[in-house]
């Protein structure tokens, strides 16, 4: 696909996650909450997470920021829901070292479609923004399991 082509995919990919997340809202019971915020663009987020039996069951999130500090909230909750803390880890140190310019890492079928936020690692400030759900994510493991 033409570089230009697979760009407008990209970036309507993202859209489509910053504008629609099936994973934005509250839930009722969470077991750990997590606000996160990133000081330098002021994007935040407020990550809630339900674990049973070791697996992330429930996952949502809220808050305002960018596009990309918002898809990437959605595409890390579509991705982690139904995980192990250790499938999560895998994805994410996967997503860092994309996000951290790795194209092997960025042609990574397993990424789906975090894939879509590659070019982020050509805009350093940016990289935050895009590790804003995932550092949550860090933390609600802490909190959860100790």
């Amino acid at each position: 696909m033409e570089r230009s082509a697979l760009d407008s995919v990209y970036q309507e990919l993202i859209l489509k996650h910053y504008r629609s997340s099936k994973h934005r809202g509250e839930l009722e019971s969470p077991d750990a909450v997590v606000p996160m915020r990133n000081p330098v663009c002021g994007d935040d987020i407020l990550l809630q997470v339900q674990v049973r039996e070791g697996r992330i069951t429930e996952i949502r999130f809220s808050g305002h920021g960018c596009a990309i500090s918002q898809a990437a909230a959605s595409m890390m909750s579509e991705h982690a829901l139904g995980k192990t803390w250790d499938e999560v880890h895998a994805v994410a140190g996967r997503f860092r070292e994309m996000i951290h310019g790795d194209e092997t890492a960025a042609r990574d079928k397993a990424l789906g479609d975090m894939r879509a936020l590659a070019g982020v690692s050509k805009l350093p400030r940016r990289v935050k923004c895009a590790m804003l759900a995932w550092d949550a994510l860090d933390e609600a493991e802490k909190k959860i399991i100790g």
